[in-house]
């Protein structure tokens, strides 16, 4: 294994915090993983990493030798790439919330992977937090408010969203003329992963924000779940105008206080700050923001 191969191992090593998930993601057996950062410390004549049978996590010198690591893989990618005929290749892992990938970047993929043929996707959808550098995903895809990090976010467009309910809730609860008269409804409690609280029904009222928590008597984690049971017509619900395009069309779902609707959210690219973009990342981010832009009709 050359110098850039072991840097390689390295810095997927200290990524993944474990010297056999680094294994698995480049598909090599962990005994050359463990032996390539060996090799690499007994040339440099330091400590990289600190290891105890549960974590790994690198040294002050193992730090700062992965930050330089990161920069020169950067500049020799860049270097094989600048010659004709090479193209961006490798393995891409990228993370999507909820159902975005299915709406916004999918139906595009074909085209993507025809021309990038080198490029290998590996795409996963969940409503959980996910730390990207921990865990070695390239770029993730997310709507809504983003808290502070040390990733770069790039928004790609904004989503609509709106306040629904089915006919069978509406024929029993009746139709809410405004927020105030919301007493006596009920509402699909959508809960957060993270701490596990419901999130509240939010409504734009002259230009400022005002949430209302109604009693709940179902709540969920999960997208699809939420959908479902709105369906069922046991309560309001808030969801993007895309997720409920297919059942305001059909009358499954009637659109509820339009005057009053929740806050339009970002939709943003996700990557990390100290990390040099691959050829192959920089050209899917370019790709995934042109189809998310388009696709909700907004400029990135």
């Amino acid at each position: 294994m050359d110098r850039f191969d072991s840097m390689r191992v390295f810095t997927r090593v200290v990524e993944r915090r474990s010297f056999t998930v680094a294994a698995q993601d480049l598909g090599l057996p962990r005994s050359t993983v463990t032996d390539a950062v060996k090799q690499l410390e007994a040339r440099l004549g330091v400590r990289l990493l600190q290891r105890t049978t549960r974590h790994v996590s690198p040294t002050l010198d193992g730090e700062a030798y992965y930050r330089r690591c990161l920069s020169l893989i950067a500049d020799l990618e860049d270097a094989e790439g600048a010659f004709a005929g090479a193209r961006p290749r490798g393995l891409l892992r990228v993370e999507v919330q909820g159902t975005l990938a299915r709406h916004f970047l999918l139906p595009g993929l074909p085209a993507f992977l025809a021309e990038y043929p080198e490029i290998e996707l590996s795409i996963s959808e969940g409503e959980r937090w996910v730390d990207v550098i921990r865990e070695g995903v390239d770029c993730a895809l997310r709507w809504g408010t983003l808290p502070d990090s040390d990733l770069v976010a790039r928004r790609v467009g904004v989503l609509d969203r709106l306040t629904c309910a089915a006919p069978a809730y509406i024929e029993r609860f009746g139709l809410p003329g405004d927020i105030d008269g919301l007493e006596g409804h009920r509402m699909i409690g959508l809960r957060s992963l993270s701490t596990g609280a419901v999130r509240p029904l939010e409504f734009m009222v002259e230009g400022s924000l005002r949430s209302v928590t109604l009693p709940t008597l179902v709540s969920v984690t999960g997208t699809e779940s939420y959908l479902m049971v709105a369906r069922l017509g046991l309560g309001l619900f808030q969801v993007p105008r895309f997720h409920a395009a297919a059942d305001l069309a059909q009358g499954t779902l009637v659109p509820l206080l339009a005057a009053c609707p929740p806050p339009s959210v970002p939709v943003s690219l996700l990557y990390p700050r100290n990390r040099q973009l691959s050829p192959r990342v920089r050209v899917f981010l370019d790709w995934a923001a042109r189809m998310s832009a388009g696709n909700l009709g907004v400029a990135a």
